[in-house]
């Protein structure tokens, strides 16, 4: 099984995204990377998810993602070029003999650091999921103490648009609705 990326542009409403994950559960996918936030639309936001699964088992999923009322467009970026970033933040041991070379593997990886102590570093890294993947692996015989990676978002590469703007959303639906509301439907 591959794993293919989709980005649903939904209104910005209670309750979509527990129907989107209710929707992907049911078929008993996993989901490996989910995001959500606003896109430049008010009233719009966009997940990006990335699960594990057959072509027609993918296929199969944005389907039935279009019967949802709030699923205004779906796009899949699996096989388009498209720039695919993470963040991840990782808390790894350091003593004084080592902190030296974890440094030096900040650096490696174009990180930074964010937060120090006499024990622990806390770095901040961003790039593609194997990047973070790698840098984690490489901190392990350190001693990784704490990881937290946000999930990929994606967006296609080029000038064009992945494909036409979503729907304007009611005026009402965006007016009506406010913005802790909003912020609350997308979180849980």
């Amino acid at each position: 099984m591959a794993k293919h990326t989709r980005i649903a542009y939904v209104e910005d409403v209670p309750g979509v995204l527990n129907r989107v994950t209710s929707l992907v559960r049911r078929r008993n996918f996993n989901i490996d990377s989910l995001t959500v936030g606003r896109t430049e639309q008010p009233g719009v936001s966009r997940l990006t998810f990335v699960l594990e699964a057959s072509e027609h088992a993918a296929r199969l999923v944005e389907a039935n993602l279009y019967k949802l009322v709030n699923v205004l467009r779906v796009d899949d970026l699996t096989h388009k070029p498209a720039l695919t970033r993470e963040l991840g933040l990782v808390k790894v041991k350091v003593t004084p003999e080592t902190r030296a070379q974890v440094l030096q593997l900040v650096e490696v990886f174009r990180a930074r650091v964010v937060d120090v102590d006499e024990a622990t570093l806390v770095i901040e890294v961003t790039g593609t999921p194997e990047k973070i993947g790698k840098f984690d692996l490489v901190l392990r015989p350190y001693g990784v103490v704490e990881l937290v990676r946000t999930g990929a978002v994606a967006m296609a590469r080029g000038h064009e648009p992945l494909s036409s703007n979503p729907p304007l959303v009611r005026a009402e639906v965006a007016a009506e609705m406010p913005s802790e509301t909003a912020d609350l439907a997308m979180s849980v």
